[in-house]
């Protein structure tokens, strides 16, 4: 079966016409099931776990979701229910998810998620919503914990004569899909540089108990696997060819509050290595998405450290901003997170860029032992954290689900530094960001040793819970809510059941409920 896939004389694409698919998909006889996407789609069955590609806007199937949409549609109409299990890598984008659940087409969703009309349709029950840390998903297929995978929808961007794939702008799940799933569909999407090939490093080495070995990684950009996805060609019962971009997300400039809580971040980690707790060029970075991690990548850019590398799931604009100023000498990610101007400044320079990324699958990104070795600074954002540091990254009001946990956990249990950071604020002041008691944990104190606000940073580490709730309080909260913060905790410490993390149970949830009840905790 090796044999397959060692053809070094292949042609490559990077040396391809970008827009034909003959170019492209160089397997002859793929070319004889090349199909329209409602082709493709009339070959998914109702009720089929289908696995697509995607991880948070990049390398999702475009055509044939929405395709299986309309078909969807046409059977609900003549009285025939038709829904999926959809698993994906992470987030997708609307012409996934939005466009299967606008049709009620989606029974079950894992393993997370951040379309709008799904998150509604989750809350309101129609949905069914399997929230897991984003390493266990490919084990978990493995394992049959989740039941069998019929088909996979996977976006390459080609396929080479032997008939291994070229990976596109995310990998995800996509080697747990191609691998277990019945059926494969193809999407070849001619839109993607050439040049993404060779970016990618795919590691077959992983297997199941009692055979598990070692993963022989040590230092972020080490590669320890292949460029290329391997397929089963008999399995393949569909090509459909697209010319579509991303979704590309489009990130506010940094405000003052994104910026203050940079600032604390990058002044504890000099004080760090002042101290002998981190070398000069710090650990490897991990970093959530969004506005205020960028503003922290943008505080890194801007600081004292130089050489420094990043482990982490996806590459937003930030970390490319880095690559080019030199301060970031290698990124290992599974997958592309850009603004569109981002992504065209990763298009222009491609080749400077593929000497200083690697997208791996996120069973890799993700991995316990990888992020326990390597030693990483996990950035992550939250909704809301108590007084003792246990937080909630995935629930308003402790039942309503946001997006899910994503891989924050993954790296929060196992990294060196483990910092969660938000806005002491929210809702235009209504809601107050640190709270008695967190209406859902999704990290436990035990997990979390660094709170950060624009107020200030809290490091929780060597501290019992009654020392950590004086610190979250007074470097954290915001001044409006801080003295009914610690009126709380002194009345609990005056006449809770227990005080080692004494709670005053009939009031501990309270500001929650005043907030749903008046739409304010004030």
């Amino acid at each position: 079966m090796r044999a397959l896939f060692d053809c070094p004389t292949s042609p490559t694409l990077s040396s391809l016409s970008p827009m034909s698919l003959a170019d492209r998909v160089l397997y002859p006889d793929f070319l004889s099931r090349i199909v329209t996407a409602d082709e493709a789609a009339a070959m998914i069955p109702a009720g089929a776990h289908v696995g697509m590609s995607g991880f948070t806007g990049a390398g999702y199937p475009k055509a044939v979701p929405q395709a299986l949409a309309r078909l969807i549609q046409q059977q609900n109409a003549q009285g025939k229910p038709f829904k999926i299990g959809l698993w994906t890598g992470a987030s997708t984008a609307p012409e996934l998810d939005g466009a299967l659940a606008q049709v009620d087409g989606i029974d079950m969703r894992l393993p997370y998620q951040s379309d709008p009309t799904c998150r509604k349709q989750i809350n309101a029950g129609q949905m069914q919503y399997v929230d897991i840390h984003l390493s266990h998903v490919a084990q978990f297929v493995w394992f049959g914990f989740l039941g069998k995978l019929d088909v996979a929808v996977v976006e390459v961007a080609g396929v080479l004569p032997d008939g291994r794939l070229i990976p596109s702008s995310s990998v995800g799940n996509n080697k747990t899909w191609l691998d277990q799933a019945d059926k494969i569909i193809l999407e070849v999407n001619t839109w993607h540089n050439p040049g993404l090939e060779g970016m990618h490093d795919i590691y077959y080495g992983t297997d199941v108990p009692p055979n598990r070995r070692p993963i022989q990684m040590t230092e972020p950009h080490q590669r320890i696997g292949e460029p290329y996805l391997r397929c089963d060609p008999s399995k393949v019962i569909a090509v459909v060819k697209t010319h579509q971009p991303d979704r590309n997300s489009v990130y506010a400039a940094p405000d003052d509050t994104s910026n203050r809580i940079a600032g604390h971040i990058i002044t504890f980690l000099q004080q760090e290595v002042k101290l002998g707790r981190l070398p000069a060029d710090l650990l490897p970075l991990q970093s959530g998405v969004g506005n205020i991690a960028n503003a922290v990548l943008a505080g890194l850019n801007a600081g004292p450290f130089e050489n420094l590398t990043a482990y982490t799931e996806v590459l937003q604009d930030g970390m490319l901003d880095m690559l080019r100023s030199g301060k970031l000498a290698s990124a290992s990610a599974t997958a592309l997170s850009l603004s569109p101007a981002a992504m065209q400044d990763f298009n222009d320079r491609i080749d400077f860029y593929k000497e200083r990324i690697v997208l791996r699958p996120q069973e890799i990104s993700n991995h316990p032992e990888l992020i326990r070795r390597m030693g990483l600074i996990a950035m992550n954002g939250m909704i809301e954290a108590d007084i003792y540091g246990n937080v909630n990254s995935t629930h308003i009001m402790g039942s309503a689900i946001m997006n899910g946990i994503g891989g924050s956990g993954d790296f929060a249990r196992n990294a060196y530094l483990s910092i969660f950071m938000t806005p002491s604020l929210a809702k235009d002041g209504a809601i107050s960001c640190i709270v008695p008691m967190a209406s859902h944990v999704d990290h436990t104190e035990h997990d979390v040793q660094i709170l950060v606000t624009e107020q200030g940073l809290a490091d929780l580490r060597g501290h019992s819970p009654t020392q950590r709730a004086e610190i979250i309080i007074e470097k954290c909260a915001h001044p409006d809510f801080r003295p009914a913060l610690r009126d709380y905790l002194a009345r609990a410490r005056k006449s809770a059941l227990g005080q080692h993390t004494p709670h005053l149970l009939g009031e501990a949830l309270s500001w929650h409920q005043k907030y749903v009840e008046t739409g304010s905790m004030r």
